[in-house]
């Protein structure tokens, strides 16, 4: 049978898990009747709620076409910057990918992102222009950019020659020429076989055993499976292996307790798997990705890809408040500590180092998102922790001199409020590169920007552009420190002892700020309860209830209405709290709060003329 392997890359939100969905419902994976939900491939709670693709996942199909049948191992990526580790490792899994641009939006800075590191492992991309049904689609245009990027980005002839092909993913039509219409993807699955070559390893079916690994995942009752593409030789379960590092040093030895292939959305036991099959294989107790996994005679491991290095990182701690513990029962720092490195194998574009201090522990990653959804998932789990704001990665130049990370960064924004985004951007000592309309109302801005001056800027943005606009990053390079840049103008309002909120003194302090938490709350010694309205902090009373007495009847005052709190999430609360403050994170709730929570021993917050 012939075999194909291919990714599908692409920027956010450019369709590529509804393509996926379209080419599983078309190939046959789901019975005529079986109930199949959108997105099939985004399993995981908060990739369902946040509409995004977290982890990468891998498919298979089978396609009779003219060829006879074909084998189609698909794998479905992240498009988030923040996730970017997770693409370059699957890239080295396949032959060929499938590069998907919106034909509205056209070429952004993770289509860049992503096809960089297919061009440079060698890929040649099939170019789909999605979504070409859209009111303000222009395909040509689209196909001319990313003809341009090919070159800029320095593609060889042979990648530039690249076929292209139009598709609606949520209709399930491809077509090679927008004249003739189609009513299915057969054009795209013809063109994946005539283009994606067959794996160069299945020559080596012959030789020893070997496999890269590339993903790690934890089953109730396999243990660890460990997912990549056989590059040589055989699999079979009961068979004897080792674990070899990226060094050739020898980690472990063992058996293949299970051969698990992809076959659609599930995974099926197989008692045999050939050079070039994309398989998941269970027995292996400390291997983890990058590792190769091979027979026991060979003695050189495979080469594995380098990683690009994190930029944002932060500080996670045992949640050491007077509320500590009520929600949560995962608080101990071991329990914390495990939880972290147990992240870190499984995704490489994470690295956690101890501090100085047992209880706290520093996470490095790509990105808040990234950071924000391992927290939102350790919460989930039961954790309580302390986060400190995100700060970015420094490097020190050969002549000492201190670099920070400079990103790409994309702006669409409705023509009104181009002013105020560069206005504040500009503020944070972003340099404006190119503007220019990009239809529809919209303006498109590129910008490059330290990533420092865009922690906390995301709420800013969608307050200033009324959250009609969308800002796209992506890691650039290193450049010389670029200064001071002024973080939050307002102040917080914190509580002066421990309690619970009474309305009546909310209500009273409305004039001072906006709140964020709602009568009869529990509250402490240093939480933060408010934003000021003024530059500097204030320390309140938020629980002084109504004296009643005996002239004054308890029901006859007006009855107090409070404005609804603004109730941070947890990004949000990451972005907004300062060097000096900490995000207290437990399974019910999300609290902001000073690092030191006695005012006395609180270092005054004095206003720099």
């Amino acid at each position: 049978m012939n075999l194909r392997n291919v990714a599908i890359i692409a920027h956010v939100d450019h369709g590529k898990t509804t393509l996926v969905d379209q080419l599983l419902a078309q190939s046959g994976v789901f019975r005529a009747n079986e109930a199949h939900s959108e997105r099939a491939m985004d399993s995981n709670d908060q990739e369902k709620e946040r509409g995004i693709t977290i982890l990468a996942k891998c498919t298979s199909v089978l396609w009779h076409g003219e060829t006879g049948d074909t084998r189609i191992n698909i794998i479905d990526t992240p498009g988030h910057a923040d996730f970017g580790g997770e693409v370059e490792r699957i890239l080295g899994m396949v032959d060929g990918c499938v590069l998907l641009v919106d034909a509205e939006e056209g070429v952004m800075p993770q289509t860049k992102f992503v096809l960089t590191k297919a061009l440079k492992m060698g890929l040649k991309p099939i170019l789909c222009i999605n979504k070409v049904d859209r009111p303000h689609a222009d395909p040509d245009k689209v196909h001319n950019a990313a003809f341009d990027l090919f070159a800029a980005i320095g593609a060889t002839d042979e990648q530039l020659d690249f076929p292209h092909i139009y598709a609606s993913g949520r209709a399930g039509w491809a077509t090679m020429d927008l004249n003739q219409p189609s009513d299915n993807l057969n054009a795209l699955f013809e063109l994946i076989v005539k283009h994606v070559p067959e794996p160069k390893v299945v020559e080596n079916k012959d030789k020893p055993f070997q496999i890269l690994n590339v993903l790690i995942e934890s089953d109730p009752f396999l243990g660890r499976l460990l997912t990549g593409r056989i590059e040589s030789g055989k699999a079979s379960p009961g068979m004897a292996i080792k674990a070899l590092s990226r060094d050739g040093k020898t980690i472990e030895q063992g058996r293949i307790t299970k051969v698990l292939a992809f076959r659609g959305l599930k995974r099926q036991p197989v008692d045999e798997a050939e050079a070039g099959d994309i398989i998941a294989i269970a027995g292996m107790s400390k291997a983890t990705v990058a590792d190769t996994l091979c027979a026991l005679e060979v003695t050189e491991a495979l080469p594995a890809q380098p990683i690009d290095p994190p930029t944002i990182s932060m500080t996670v701690s045992v949640n050491d408040s007077p509320l500590a513990g009520r929600e949560g029962d995962k608080v101990q720092s071991r329990v914390i500590r495990d939880r972290l490195l147990k992240e870190a194998e499984a995704n490489v574009a994470i690295r956690v180092t101890e501090t100085g201090g047992k209880d706290a522990f520093e996470v490095a990653g790509r990105g808040e998102l990234q950071l924000g959804v391992l927290i939102e998932n350790m919460r989930r789990e039961g954790f309580e922790l302390s986060i400190s704001r995100p700060r970015v990665v420094y490097q020190i130049a050969d002549n000492g001199e201190r670099m920070e990370p400079i990103e790409d960064v994309v702006i669409d924004v409705d023509d009104e409020y181009t002013g105020v985004v560069i206005e504040k951007l500009s503020a944070r000592k972003a340099e404006l590169k190119d503007m220019g309309p990009s239809g529809a109302g919209k303006t498109r801005l590129t910008l490059k920007s330290p990533s420092r001056s865009l922690i906390g800027y995301q709420g800013e943005f969608l307050t200033d552009t009324r959250g009609s606009g969308v800002l796209n990053r992506v890691f650039s390079h290193y450049e010389p420190h670029k200064g001071a840049i002024e973080g939050r103008l307002k102040g917080v309002l914190v509580s002066n002892g421990d309690g619970e909120t009474a309305a009546f003194a909310l209500w009273n302090l409305e004039d001072r700020g906006i709140m964020f938490v709602g009568g009869g709350e529990k509250t402490y010694q240093g939480m933060i309860i408010g934003e000021n309205a003024r530059w500097d902090d204030l320390d309140v009373n938020p629980m002084k209830a109504k004296a009643l007495n005996n002239i004054r009847a308890s029901g006859k005052d007006e009855a107090v209405r409070l404005t609804p709190p603004r109730r941070p999430s947890l990004e949000q609360a990451i972005a907004y709290i300062e060097e000096d403050e900490l995000v207290e994170v437990t399974p019910k709730s999300i609290r902001l709060r000073k690092a030191v929570l006695n005012p006395s021993f609180r270092k005054k917050r004095v206003r720099e003329e």
